[in-house]
C-alpha cells in the first residue's frame, strides 16, 4: 500500500536529487533537500483538507490529481508561477522572465520580494475564507466545542464570512500594507492589496460556489437515480448521473487545484530564504509537494480521516493561521520554521483528540455505558 500510494514521490526524490547533483554538486543536493521538507512541513494541512475533498471523487479523478495535478502543482506553481511574478510585476515579456530567473538571480528575487504583497493578500484571503466557511457551519462532531458551538450559531447569518473576510482585508490594507516589506525598505501598498485580497475573496467564491453547486446537484442525481434504477435501466439512460458526477468532479479538482495555488504562496516565496536558483527551488518544492499528493490519497485510501475525526478540523485551523501569517507577512518577516510548526502543532493535537475519543469509544463500547454519557464526553476533543 505504501508502495504503491508513494512509488511515484519516492521515484521522483531520487531523480530530483540526482538532477541538484549534477546542476549544483552537493550543495545543490542539500539544498533541494532542505526545500523538499520545507515544502512537505508547511503543506501537511494541505493535504489533509485534500483528503477531506478528494474522498468524494472516484478512482479516475483520484487519478487525475495524482496525474495532472502533480504536472501543475510541480511545473505550474514551482516552476512557472514565480516566473509569472517577475514578468507581471516587472512588465517583462516571458522570455526576459526566465533569462532573468536562469542569469540575474538576484534581481529576480527583488521582483519577487516586491510582489510579496498581492501575493500574500490574494493567498491568505483565500484561505481565509476557507477556514470561515468551515467555523461557521453547523457539524456533527466538534472538537473545541466551547469555540466551534457558538461560532456555528453565528454562521446562521447570510454571508458572515465573506463580511469578516472583508473587514480583515479592510484592516490590513490600512495597517500592514501601508508599510509593506519590499527589497527597498518599506512601501505603501494599500491599493495593491485590496485588488489582490478582492481578487482572492472572488476566486474562492467563484470556484467553491461551482463546486459546491455541483457537489449538491450530484447527490440529488444519485438519490433520483437510485429510487428509479430499474425504470433508468430498461430506458437505456443510465448515464445523466455519470456526466453530472464527471461536472462535480471537474469543479472539485478545479478547487482543489487553486487550494494548493494558496498553500504553495508561502512555500515559494519562503524558499527565497534559502536559494534564488529557480531550477533548485523547482526541484525541491517539486519533490516535496509529490509527497504532498501522495499522502492525500493515502488519507483517503486508508479511511485516516473517517477514524481520526478531529484531523480536519486541526487542518482547518491551521490553514486559519497560515492565512493570518500570509497578511502579516506582507509587512513583517516571520521565519518558515514559525510557519510550519503552527500546522503541525495543530494537526498533531488534532490527532491525538482522535485518538483520546477513540479510546473512549471503546471503553464505553467494552463497559457498556450509557449512549447519551457517552455522546456528550466524546463529541468535543477538549
Amino acid at each position: 500500500m505504501v508502495l504503491k500510494t508513494f512509488g511515484w514521490s519516492f521515484a521522483v526524490t531520487a531523480l530530483g536529487l540526482v538532477a541538484a547533483v549534477l546542476y549544483g554538486g552537493w550543495t545543490g543536493f542539500g539544498i533541494v533537500a532542505i526545500l523538499s521538507i520545507l515544502e512537505i512541513s508547511l503543506s501537511f494541512d494541505n493535504a489533509v483538507v485534500n483528503a477531506g475533498i478528494l474522498k468524494k471523487m472516484n478512482a479516475f479523478w483520484q487519478k487525475i490529481f495524482l496525474t495532472i495535478g502533480v504536472l501543475i502543482a510541480v511545473f505550474g506553481m514551482r516552476l512557472v508561477f514565480p516566473v509569472v511574478i517577475v514578468a507581471i510585476s516587472a512588465k517583462l515579456g516571458p522570455i526576459e522572465a526566465v533569462d532573468l530567473a536562469l542569469n540575474n538571480k538576484d534581481l529576480y528575487e527583488q521582483y519577487v520580494t516586491d510582489a510579496h504583497a498581492s501575493i500574500a493578500a490574494f493567498g491568505g484571503m483565500f484561505l481565509l475564507m476557507i477556514f470561515l466557511d468551515f467555523i461557521f457551519e453547523e457539524r456533527d462532531i466538534q472538537w473545541l466545542k466551547w469555540i466551534e458551538r457558538p461560532l456555528a450559531k453565528l454562521g446562521k447569518v447570510d454571508m458572515l464570512s465573506v463580511c469578516i473576510a472583508l473587514v480583515v482585508l479592510l484592516v490590513t490594507s490600512m495597517t500592514f500594507a501601508v508599510n509593506a516589506h519590499t527589497h527597498a525598505g518599506h512601501v505603501d501598498k494599500a491599493q495593491t492589496v485590496l485588488i489582490s485580497g478582492v481578487a482572492g475573496l472572488i476566486t474562492y467564491l467563484i470556484v467553491g460556489g461551482l463546486s459546491g453547486y455541483f457537489e449538491n446537484k450530484l447527490e440529488e442525481d444519485e438519490e433520483r437515480e437510485h429510487e428509479e434504477e430499474e425504470a433508468a435501466a430498461k430506458a437505456g439512460k443510465p448515464r445523466s448521473a455519470v456526466a453530472m458526477a464527471g461536472k462535480a468532479a471537474f469543479f472539485m479538482f478545479l478547487y482543489l487545484e487553486v487550494l494548493d495555488a494558496s498553500f504553495s504562496f508561502d512555500g515559494v516565496i519562503g524558499a527565497f530564504a534559502i536559494t534564488n536558483d529557480i531550477v533548485l527551488m523547482a526541484l525541491g518544492l517539486g519533490i516535496g509537494a509529490m509527497y504532498v499528493r501522495s499522502l492525500t490519497v493515502y488519507l483517503v485510501r486508508q479511511g485516516t480521516l473517517d477514524d481520526y475525526v478531529y484531523l480536519e478540523h486541526g487542518a482547518h485551523y491551521a490553514i486559519g493561521a497560515l492565512a493570518a501569517i500570509l497578511l502579516i507577512t506582507i509587512q513583517y518577516e516571520i521565519h518558515e520554521v514559525i510557519t510550519g510548526l503552527v500546522g503541525v502543532l495543530l494537526i498533531a493535537w488534532s490527532f491525538w483528540s482522535s485518538v483520546r475519543r477513540n479510546r473512549a469509544l471503546a471503553a464505553a463500547e467494552g463497559d457498556g455505558g450509557a449512549a447519551s454519557d457517552e455522546k456528550s464526553e466524546v463529541t468535543s476533543g477538549v
